[in-house]
């Protein structure tokens, strides 16, 4: 189906407190990332954060589902917490926190024959 660009500018409104936080179409659908971590993910106009321990302290009772068919589950976030900027918010920056650095891939060397 597809997210619709205005829940996507929401969701960014609602998270705008939070340093660095920016979505990237993907297949239709979107990544949040909050300094260069991708913490969140928009799919079908609803807001899943990464799994963390520092996430599940905060919750307490989640729902989880998986954001795209054939996916790990995610922490699905409701309505009720999607309009509590500062809840949200303390939300994404624990999750950010608690996910290590993404490793920059290289490409290897190319190998030049010796004739």
């Amino acid at each position: 189906m597809g997210s619709q660009a205005s829940f996507v500018e929401f969701a960014l409104d609602q998270l705008s407190a939070c340093d660095d936080v920016i979505a990237k179409k993907m297949f239709g659908e979107y990544a949040l990332y909050m300094s260069g971590k991708m913490f969140a993910l928009i799919c079908d106009d609803q807001l899943f954060i990464k799994p963390t321990t520092a996430g599940r302290e905060l919750l307490g009772t989640v729902t989880e589902a998986p954001p795209y068919p054939q996916a790990k589950p995610w922490y699905l976030i409701d309505s009720e917490l999607l309009e509590d900027r500062e809840g949200l918010t303390t939300l994404a920056r624990a999750t950010a926190a608690a996910l290590p650095v993404p490793v920059k891939k290289t490409k290897p060397a190319s190998r030049k024959s010796k004739s």
